[in-house]
């Protein structure tokens, strides 16, 4: 019976010792624990329901991610408040790699301003891995309500008594904020309509229940190619590669009109910069797969590889230009 103790003893000595001689032999801490990083399964919260865009992304990453690390990376889908709940859930996790979150940008540009008290602070709560994708979203109307072009949209606001209705996917979205953003630079009287998500906004457009929605381009391509609604012209900078024949907002006369809408990967605040960095290289090595990129094209999105620092930067510099025009607005979600 002793030897077994002392063996055991022996060991526990052993490798006490050789984690602590790391440093002597040049293996610092933030090495090691890059190293043996990870040793068990990892959650990647995605903060809205099952089936939709952010779900679909997040179980093609994980699969992969699953392959790369050498570990079980599962997707866990935590819905509510626009996505704040699953969000919330991350940033008040251990900061320890295995708990990550994967958002569109509206989780950290927007919410932070429209609800009264905010759950999570974008900057303090989180660090960015990386950004995994960007797409656009573009504004869609029924055939029948004559609408074809970003001045037919100011012209019919004006004729239209009580003002012209748009749908989105909710208060608080970023198709709400650019339509927010359009009524400020236009003076068009815009009437806002949510919706609890993008489906049945486009449901009612494509029925004449409704004359426009801004919506995202990957909801939007095949209701466009079939003819079931109008493109008005889409938020990006850039025209989109869905959609080559629908202009930009640049495009059509408004200059200071463009969003690009991404998505990506956080870690809970004060998560090791050695976890972040190897969480960093293997998501970029997913993104650069041939068959990734080729399922977001299918899906309206282009995928991204990027470099953690320069997320963070993109980041920061997003919430300044977007903080103040948000504020202006008044949106409010409460």
């Amino acid at each position: 019976m002793d030897a077994p103790k002392k063996y055991l003893s022996r060991r526990h000595f052993i490798a006490s010792s050789a984690v602590g001689l790391m440093p002597i032999f040049g293996l610092s801490s933030n090495a090691y624990a890059q190293s043996t990083y990870p040793s068990k399964a990892i959650r990647l919260v995605v903060p809205y329901s099952a089936g939709g865009q952010g779900d679909t992304v997040g179980r093609l990453i994980a699969e992969r991610l699953s392959r790369n690390l050498g570990q079980q990376v599962f997707v866990d889908n935590r819905v509510g408040a626009s996505g704040n709940i699953g969000a919330r859930f991350v940033a008040q996790a251990d900061p320890d790699g295995y708990t990550l979150l994967l958002v569109p940008e509206s989780n950290m540009l927007i919410s932070p301003y429209v609800y009264k008290d905010p759950p999570f602070d974008p900057i303090k709560d989180f660090v960015p891995v990386g950004k995994v994708g960007e797409t656009g979203l573009v504004l869609v109307a029924h055939p029948g309500a004559g609408i074809k072009t970003v001045a037919d949209v100011v012209s019919a606001a004006k004729l239209q008594r009580g003002g012209l209705s748009y749908g989105t996917a909710g208060v608080g979205t970023n198709a709400h904020f650019v339509a927010e953003l359009f009524k400020q630079r236009t003076g068009a009287n815009l009437v806002h309509v949510p919706y609890k998500g993008g489906a049945p906004a486009m449901a009612d457009v494509m029925g004449g229940q409704i004359p426009l929605v801004v919506t995202a381009v990957a909801s939007a391509i095949g209701q466009i190619r079939s003819g079931k609604v109008v493109p008005i012209a889409v938020t990006m900078t850039q025209r989109s590669t869905s959609l080559p024949d629908v202009p930009t907002f640049v495009e059509s006369g408004m200059a200071d009109l463009f969003y690009n809408p991404w998505l990506g990967v956080f870690a809970p605040a004060k998560t090791s910069r050695a976890v972040v960095d190897r969480l960093n290289t293997e998501l970029n090595a997913v993104m650069s797969m041939p068959e990734i990129r080729a399922k977001f094209g299918e899906m309206g999105l282009a995928a991204t590889t990027s470099v953690a620092e320069a997320f963070t930067g993109e980041l920061h510099r997003d919430i300044e230009r977007y903080g103040p025009i948000i504020k202006k607005a008044g949106i409010t979600a409460e």
